[in-house]
């Protein structure tokens, strides 16, 4: 069989080896490389990100409820990989799939590793969660368990649970006239051992724990209303709270009369909920997605958390009627779900949290007090570059489609919704538009995954307001970030655009990093004008001015550009890259930057997420360097730039460009993307801004090393506290806010020399 395998493996070389006969001999023996030593496994790459997101949790140094805060968010991450990532290899190997990743690893093998990976980050986590729970408890802040809770409080709990809890549970029996019941996705639920006192026969049963109760119930304290409203959740004040499951376990009694619970224990499954849309034979999508939406409740299982403490007897019966391997169920020695740690974090608890974020309004876009803001005389004297979460969201994006949307000289108003959301004042405007005569086309995105439910709704309520709504193009989401108003005005039309790198979303604006860009250039509004064609009606445009577009031109201009370095580096001058993305797993832009590298050119790329490529490899990526931001925000623009010794500064003027999309191939070849290149000087400054913060930090980093390990970056020894990019950009936007010109970047203020605003 190994024998079997090398001649595989030399065959499928054999042409890149006939096409590497004329490179230098570096660039000859990397192409060689094996697959694995070219390539790291994206699933892997993506628990590596995850595992920087529970450090988060570990760190002692954060606040409290902050570390409560991440401990959630890694729950809601895993449970998206499974809902997708591990049920899509799962159905690989169903299918017997058997094509390889490009590192050359098959789906069988990958959900090995993937387990093997998480067994360890799960147990992380359920001590990661005991450390900040104890702590709390000097804070006032106690989850208990049920056998633990004083009589009084106790007696009052029983009158909880008669009251809120009972009437709405369902117990499930299983025997020859009840069959196995469904087990929604994500549920979490008591498997229950009844035995008859008189026949000693026992039976299993299932008892839902209710999603749309508190997983964490509130326990009455003296001075409360006896429904745990009082509890106090102010500092000096204590709350305590116990498991959701344990307070029904603990009255079992009266879900199953007459009959003893011999045992029980809590499992949680996850399904399969990744939507299957053949929209290419749809008549209507809107109708197609709800019904997958319904389909999805039933997706098939894909893992199950259970309890170390359950029966062999329960947990063979829970693997075969869910259909699942043994290796799909997961014992979790603490409380399941702790995504429901939200809550917590949800106390009125300021002194164990980060200080509130107030981001700040760019000075441009400031109403004065003899006058109100017209933000379309702003953005006609120059192009706005606005950043959030530092730059509020809502004196920018916001105000621009409020504004277009009353003002009666603005005709139409066109714009692209990925996600947004539930109260989202961008909606209402484009209703409020609507219902005042405009023209109003939304495309939304109805296959945004985990908001399909929230934007077939939006669309219903957009139709029935009379604004024009499509869904997209046959075969491709629409992801790209775009608005577009169009103005009469007194020499004639003029279009507004608005392009950015982050949703239509007011909540995660306030803690997504992202860029947007506001300009009236007639070029992007004929670009914008040509794009909502495209979306909207019959058209096979390709050539855009000013804009790239996936996927039809993106992927092969970055690939140009990073070619275009090359040579510059091959002619003996400086070729500079930077990214900042989310993840990079194309391989064909791999490849560009492995190249580029071997030419002599300097790449830094900034991951946040999934990263296959390999840095610092001899004779392959040796001038590739990789770091990666997990920080109070999450660092989501997209900034690519080419060019330059130095941003800043350097002989060639560097290129930049911003957009949604990330060097992926699904970004790359099926989803509709859009990114565009920044030409105002003083947005310029700005992005170079933003990437030597993010190259100078040391607080929040992680490094990549050739071996697939990340490393977490520390203060240079002597530094005082490091650099934090994102309280130097915090910092900076509050500044600029109260100063009337933009200032350049002062490398000292970055940590790159001496003590500067970021050493603390």
């Amino acid at each position: 069989m190994a024998d079997t395998e090398e001649l595989t493996v030399e065959t499928r070389l054999a042409p890149l080896a006939a096409e590497a006969a004329d490179m230098p001999s570096a660039e000859q023996e990397a192409a060689l490389r094996p697959s694995g030593e070219r390539y790291l496994n994206r699933e892997v790459s993506w628990l590596d990100f995850n595992a920087r997101v529970l450090v988060q949790a570990e760190q002692a140094d954060l606040p409290l409820l902050e570390r409560a805060k991440f401990l959630a968010i890694f729950a809601n991450n895993l449970d998206e990989f499974f809902q997708v990532r591990v049920a899509g290899l799962k159905d690989q190997v169903a299918a017997d799939v058997g094509i390889p990743s490009p590192d050359g690893r098959t789906a069988g093998q990958q959900l090995q590793e993937v387990r093997t990976t998480l067994l360890g980050l799960v147990e992380r986590h359920v001590a990661a969660y005991r450390e900040v729970a104890t702590a709390l408890v000097d804070h006032g802040i106690e989850v208990v368990r049920i056998d633990e809770v004083g009589e009084a409080q106790r007696a009052a709990l029983d009158r909880v649970f008669q009251d809120r809890i009972f009437p709405v549970l369902t117990p499930l029996a299983v025997d020859p006239s009840h069959p196995f019941p469904y087990i929604s996705n994500l549920s979490l639920n008591l498997a229950v051992i009844v035995a008859d006192p008189h026949t000693g026969q026992r039976r299993f049963a299932r008892v839902k724990v209710p999603p749309l109760l508190p997983r964490f119930v509130a326990v009455p304290d003296p001075g409360s209303d006896g429904n745990g409203n009082g509890a106090g959740d102010r500092a000096g004040s204590r709350s305590t709270f116990v498991p959701l499951e344990q307070l029904i376990a603990v009255h079992l009694e009266r879900l199953f009369p007459g009959m003893e619970a011999v045992e029980h224990h809590v499992f949680r499954v996850t399904r399969n909920a990744d939507l299957t849309l053949e929209d290419e034979e749809a008549e209507d999508l809107l109708a197609l997605v709800e019904i997958e939406l319904r389909r999805r409740r039933f997706g098939r299982a894909v893992r199950v958390e259970v309890e170390p403490s359950m029966s062999d007897e329960v947990r063979e019966l829970l693997v075969r009627e869910l259909e699942l391997h043994p290796d799909d169920l997961y014992d979790v020695a603490g409380p399941l779900d702790l995504s429901g740690l939200f809550a917590l974090y949800g106390l009125d608890r300021p002194d164990l949290k980060d200080p509130p974020h107030v981001p700040a309004v760019p000075r441009r876009l400031m109403a004065s007090d003899d006058e109100p803001l017209d933000i379309f005389a702003v953005i006609r004297e120059r192009d706005v570059l606005v950043h959030h979460p530092y730059e509020s969201f809502a004196a920018s994006v916001e105000v621009f489609i409020q504004q277009a949307a009353l003002d009666p000289d603005v005709l139409a108003i066109k714009q692209t919704l990925y996600r947004t959301s539930s109260d989202s004042p961008i909606v209402k405007s484009l209703i409020r538009a609507a219902e005042r005569g405009k023209q109003v086309a939304a495309l939304v995105e109805l296959k945004a995954r985990f908001d399909e439910q929230a934007n077939v709704a939006w669309a219903r309520a957009l139709e029935e307001a009379g604004v024009h709504v499509v869904y997209g193009l046959v075969g491709l989401k629409t992801h790209s970030k775009t608005a577009l108003v169009v103005r009469q005005e007194p020499d004639g039309i003029r279009r507004y655009v608005h392009i950015g790198t982050g949703n239509y979303n007011s909540k995660t604006a306030s803690t997504y990093e992202d860029l947007g860009l506001l300009s009236c250039d007639p070029d992007l509004g004929a670009d914008l004008t040509d794009l909502f064609n495209l979306l909207t009606g019959y058209s096979r445009q390709t050539r855009y001015r000013r804009i790239l577009l996936a996927p039809t031109t993106l992927r092969s201009r970055i690939v140009e550009l990073i070619e275009a370095e090359a040579e510059v580096a091959r002619g003996g001058r400086p070729g500079r890259i930077v990214f900042k993305l989310n993840s990079l797993v194309d391989p064909k832009v791999i490849e560009a930057l492995y190249r580029a590298s071997n030419a002599g050119v300097e790449i830094d790329l900034i991951v946040r997420g999934i990263c296959c490529l390999r840095p610092g490899v001899p004779g392959l990526s040796d001038a590739i360097r990789v770091k990666s931001l997990v920080g109070r925000f999450l660092e989501h623009s997209r900034i690519y730039a080419f060019g330059g010794g130095a941003f800043g500064g350097g002989e060639r003027p560097v290129r930049y460009l911003i957009g949604s999309a990330d060097m992926m191939p699904r970004n790359l070849d099926r989803r509709v993307e859009v990114c565009v290149q920044i030409d105002d000087p003083e947005a310029r400054k700005r992005l170079a801004e933003v990437i030597e913060a993010n190259l100078a930090d040391d607080r929040l980093s992680w490094t990549l090393g050739p071996d697939g390990r990340w490393t977490q970056v520390h203060p240079a020894q002597g530094a005082a506290g490091g650099c934090n990019a994102q309280v130097f950009l915090t910092e900076r936007a509050q500044r600029r806010a109260r100063r009337r010109r933009e200032e350049p970047v002062d490398p000292a203020e970055l940590g790159v020399q001496g003590s500067g605003r970021l050493h603390r």
